[in-house]
């Protein structure tokens, strides 16, 4: 007997997740985000910080800089690129800032 297996959300697999700060938008499509870890040192015991980073895929060109981000990992997209924009946890008061400018600068010069 052959059984059928339904892809439900509980027998997805899992991937990957982690949570970090956009530090470059320059690519297309593209964006480094910084995951900063902290680990304890084996002998020493004290708390130390280590940072990485991944390029992840961006399709609208969403993220900003200084953006609190969740990215996915997925299958490799190019030669660095193997995580994927899941959502923006939080955004940046400077990308805030820089929509606004425009705006008023406009109104200013009329």
């Amino acid at each position: 007997m052959a059984e059928t297996t339904v892809n439900t959300p509980e027998t997805v697999a899992r991937r990957a997740e982690k949570v970090g700060l956009v530090i470059s938008t320059k690519m297309e499509k593209t964006i480094v985000v910084e995951i900063e870890m902290r680990k304890a040192h084996p002998k020493y015991k004290r708390v130390m910080k280590s940072n990485k980073k991944f390029y992840a895929h961006d399709e609208q060109n969403s993220a900003r800089v200084g953006d609190m981000v969740r990215i996915r990992e997925t299958r490799p997209l190019s030669k660095l690129k193997r995580w994927n924009l899941e959502e923006i946890i939080r955004r940046s008061a400077l990308s805030a800032l820089a929509e606004e400018k425009p705006v008023a600068a406009e109104s200013a010069t009329k």
